[in-house]
């Protein structure tokens, strides 16, 4: 049997060594893959820096692409089905990653702003994998959650979500998880329009963490002089040259690492090998994962000392512990021209399942809502 050839983005962690007893695999910058790359591949792993279009692929043997990445926006999806070339992506790989960020970033403005989280509405546009651990997040912090996602709205009823014109004027921190689409009866592109800003309540924030494009750059910039309190962007038009207005301005602005954990990145490569394996029938390949991820950065247990501390300040000592996203925020503001390479090597950061807590004096809403964000609880 001809070996397969399969190209790969080297940034796609934990693939060096999984599929070099099957396959000739060789890896390139996703940026700089090209079609004489690809010609005589079977197979070609992505992210999102790869364009998979006709001028990438016309007159390949390309058979499958994976992205492992939950958006699929670089994949011209029309075009490869229409060529017989199948295409999968990694829906809910990292949802749990982008929900620490959520966390990390809310619970940074609750403590600058003062927020008291019990008081304060968090609005979830888009609810699919990484939106329902978003809002599951911010009702284990104890806000009121709002859901818009019409889709589902149609299929499932309205009873559980709310129109967006409404969510933006109740809300007092608005989140952005939808994917990047142009096509009706849904289109998202420049969905934080001009309009969409006008809606929303006073000195409310905008987060986004979703694809550049879904938020209008020049009616963020209008909104952020006018009437936003703040704004978090990991996402940004024109990628990887971050608006410098918009970065400067930004209370948290990231180089599209919110989904960036090692388990998320495990995640999303898992489901590109055991997708490969069920395509080319590579059964001892259909459950790989890594056998080992690398130890969390920071001391796996901690204790925290609740007395005299606020429900916020407890909740974000303990977020803060796992990942403190200022300090990605500070390194892109510094350097926004080493964007890729922040990304490229992003350090390893471990989701909330990997460290234990032990709470003092602590009540029953922030040990329930630790545990519900997934922290393990001594004993």
């Amino acid at each position: 049997m001809k070996r397969l050839k399969i190209v790969a983005d080297d940034k796609i962690p934990f693939l060096r060594g999984a599929l070099e007893p099957y396959a000739d695999v060789v890896y390139l910058p996703g940026a700089a893959i090209s079609a004489a790359d690809v010609a005589d591949a079977d197979a070609l792993f992505t992210r999102t820096r790869t364009k998979c279009n006709a001028a990438l692929l016309q007159g390949s043997s390309v058979r499958l692409i994976a992205t492992a990445t939950i958006g699929y926006d670089h994949i011209d999806t029309a075009w490869c089905e229409a060529g017989g070339i199948r295409w999968v992506n990694a829906p809910g790989c990292n949802s749990s990653s982008v929900q620490q960020y959520i966390a990390a970033a809310t619970l940074t403005l609750a403590l600058t702003h003062g927020l008291c989280l019990r008081e304060t509405t968090l609005g979830v546009v888009g609810v699919g994998n990484v939106g329902r651990k978003v809002a599951r997040a911010g009702a284990a912090l104890g806000m009121r959650v709002l859901l818009n996602d019409p889709p589902r709205a149609e299929r499932e009823g309205w009873e559980r979500f709310t129109p967006l014109d409404e969510l933006l004027a109740q809300s007092d921190i608005v989140s952005c998880h939808v994917p990047l689409t142009r096509e009706a009866p849904c289109p998202t592109h420049h969905l934080a329009s001009e309009r969409f800003f006008e809606q929303m309540k006073a000195d409310a924030v905008f987060i986004n963490s979703s694809r550049g494009a879904v938020a209008d750059s020049e009616a963020l910039k209008r909104a952020a002089q006018t009437k936003l309190r703040d704004f978090v962007l990991d996402v940004w038009e024109g990628e990887p040259v971050p608006d410098p207005f918009l970065l400067e301005k930004a209370f948290i602005g990231t180089p599209h690492i919110a989904g960036y954990s090692a388990d998320g990145k495990a995640n999303g490569t898992a489901a590109c090998i055991r997708e490969l394996a069920r395509f080319f029938r590579l059964d001892s390949l259909r459950d790989w994962y890594p056998d080992t991820l690398p130890p969390p950065p920071f001391p796996t247990s901690t204790t925290i000392d609740c007395k005299g501390k606020t429900d916020e300040e407890v909740f974000y000592r303990a977020v803060a512990h796992t990942y403190p996203v200022t300090a990605d925020s500070l390194r892109l503001k510094q350097s926004p021209e080493t964007f890729e390479e922040q990304r490229g090597s992003y350090w390893m950061r471990r989701e909330f399942g990997s460290y234990t807590l032990r709470l003092n004096d602590a009540g029953p809403r922030v040990t329930n809502g630790l545990r519900e964000l997934g922290f393990r609880m001594a004993r």
